[in-house]
């Protein structure tokens, strides 16, 4: 099962802090975070890796980035 966390139009760290919270809340699975710039991309990918999240995939879309993330 896939989570959603929307951070599309907001700014660091904003977008890390969400994706931390989930990470937090679930221990291991899949979450889908939706992110506009490359700075949220980038620190989201690092902060996820961080935690012991595999970053998954990385989707391009006219409004910004899709990551999946996933923990076994």
């Amino acid at each position: 099962m896939s989570v959603i966390v929307d951070a599309g139009g907001l700014s660091c760290p904003q977008p890390v802090l969400m994706t931390i919270d989930k990470i937090k809340e679930m221990q291991k699975g899949e979450i889908i975070i939706k992110v506009d710039t490359d700075t949220s991309k980038e620190n989201v990918s690092r902060a996820a890796q961080s935690q012991g999240w595999d970053v998954a995939d990385i989707q391009e879309h006219e409004t910004g980035y899709t990551l999946t993330i996933k923990k076994e």
